[in-house]
């Protein structure tokens, strides 16, 4: 993938440097607006009660307009071993979400959208019960298209599946989705709609 200023001064994708330390990763921190106000620590903005930060979340659809899901790897600190939308994370300081997304998409997933476009933004406050993490988020939605085959990175990635919107409500109905899932799906149907047509029931 490309690099940019702000991801050129980041180390790797997991944020472990050269030397194998756990290198600190920082986010943007932002007002009810979205504008950058500062930065914090990664795990020290999730803490209770959460600082409001800048994220981004991603929805690829296949040719079929079947949603692009993710289960989070089993050794993921907050919220492992869920579903989730495609893709989501947060801007290194100074890195353009749209940049981030389609970083992020590669290093987790292994694949470029072959069609990438924002959806709007959606702000909220989603306590994790498990970790007792806190999610206080600006999130920048981008929808979007994949054709090519998935590598995904196994520490990122449990598993993929490629679901209609009747088989998403029928596993969202059985199996655990991250606390931020159902919110910026809803969030972003206005976009996925225009992508995917009324056929494709979103």
């Amino acid at each position: 993938m490309p690099t940019t200023p702000a991801t050129a001064a980041h180390s790797s994708p997991n944020g472990v440097s050269s030397n194998g330390v756990q290198a600190s990763i920082m986010l943007e921190l932002v007002d009810e607006d979205g504008n950058t106000i500062g930065t914090a620590e990664k795990l020290a903005a999730h803490q209770a009660p959460g600082q409001l930060h800048r994220a981004f979340s991603v929805f690829l659809f296949d040719e079929a307009g079947r949603l692009l899901l993710q289960r989070r790897a089993l050794g993921k600190y907050h919220s492992p071993g869920v579903w989730s939308n495609t893709c989501c994370g947060h801007p290194y300081p100074g890195e353009a979400p749209f940049a981030a997304a389609a970083r992020r998409t590669h290093e987790e997933l292994g694949v470029s959208p072959s069609l990438l476009a924002e959806a709007g933004t959606v702000r909220y406050n989603h306590p994790d019960p498990a970790s007792g993490l806190v999610e206080q988020e600006y999130n920048h939605l981008f929808v979007g298209m994949v054709q090519a085959e998935l590598r995904p990175d196994p520490e990122e990635v449990e598993e993929a599946a490629f679901v209609t919107a009747a088989e998403l409500a029928e596993r969202h109905a059985t199996a655990p989705f991250s606390a931020w899932f159902m919110t910026v799906l809803d969030a972003a149907r206005p976009a996925i709609r225009e992508l995917t047509g009324p056929a494709g029931g979103w």
